[in-house]
C-alpha cells in the first residue's frame, strides 16, 4: 500500500478536527480529541499541524467550502438566472438536523464572539454569500428576468440571512421545518421580490 503524501495527511487531519470539533465544540477541543479521530498520536498530529488553532481554522474553512466554492460552481453552466436562485437557495440549506457541515457553522458562530479569527471567517464567508446572490440577482435584473423590488443588496443579504436562521432551526430538529420546508418558505419571499414565479422540479 502507497503510503499517503504530507498533503493528503493533512487532509485526513482536517476531516479528523471537523468530527472533533462537532463530537466536543469549538471550545472544548483539544489534540488528543483530534488524534483520536484521525487514528493517531498526539505528535504525529503535531508532525504535520504544530500549531492546533491552525489545524481548526483550516477545519472550519474546509467546511465553509460547500456553502461558496461548491455553490459557485455548481451555478457555473447554468445560463438561466431564476433556475440558479433556485438551485442557490436549495444548497445554502441543511440535507437535515445532523448535517456535519452546518453543525460546524453552528459552533464557528457560538465561538466567533471570543475569537477574532472565526469571527473573520464567518464574516468573509457571509460577504461572498451575499456576493454571489447580488450577482444573481443584478443578471437576472439586466436580462428582463427579474423585475426587483428592492435595491438587489437587500434582498441579498436578506437571503442569507433566510438561510442562516432557516438552517439553525433545520439542526435544531424543529418539528415542522425541514429542509423542503425551509426552501419553500425562502423561496417564496424570492419569489415576491424578484416578480419571477422561481418554478421547481417538486
Amino acid at each position: 500500500m502507497a503510503r499517503k503524501s504530507r498533503s493528503d495527511r493533512r487532509v485526513d487531519l482536517i476531516d479528523a478536527a471537523r468530527r472533533a470539533i462537532i463530537r466536543h465544540g469549538t471550545d472544548g477541543v483539544g489534540l488528543n480529541h483530534v488524534a483520536e479521530e484521525a487514528g493517531l498520536t498526539s505528535g504525529a498530529v503535531l508532525y504535520h499541524y504544530p500549531n492546533l488553532g491552525e489545524l481548526l481554522v483550516d477545519a472550519h474553512h474546509a467546511g465553509m467550502e460547500r456553502f461558496y466554492e461548491l455553490r459557485l460552481k455548481r451555478i457555473s453552466g447554468m445560463r438561466d438566472p431564476a433556475e440558479k436562485l433556485v438551485v442557490t437557495i436549495r444548497s445554502g440549506l441543511p440535507h437535515g438536523p445532523d448535517d456535519p457541515d452546518v453543525r460546524l457553522l453552528n459552533e464557528l458562530g457560538g465561538a466567533a464572539s471570543r475569537n477574532r479569527m472565526y469571527a473573520l471567517l464567518l464574516t468573509t464567508l457571509y460577504d461572498r454569500q451575499v456576493s454571489m446572490y447580488q450577482s444573481i440577482l443584478e443578471t437576472g435584473s439586466a436580462l428582463g428576468t427579474f423585475t426587483l423590488a428592492d435595491d438587489s443588496l437587500v434582498i441579498a443579504r436578506n437571503l442569507v440571512a433566510l438561510e442562516d436562521a432557516y438552517g439553525y432551526r433545520i439542526t435544531a430538529r424543529h418539528p415542522v421545518i425541514g429542509p423542503e420546508e425551509a426552501a419553500d418558505l425562502i423561496l417564496s419571499y424570492a419569489r415576491t421580490v424578484t416578480g419571477n414565479p422561481l418554478k421547481t422540479s417538486h
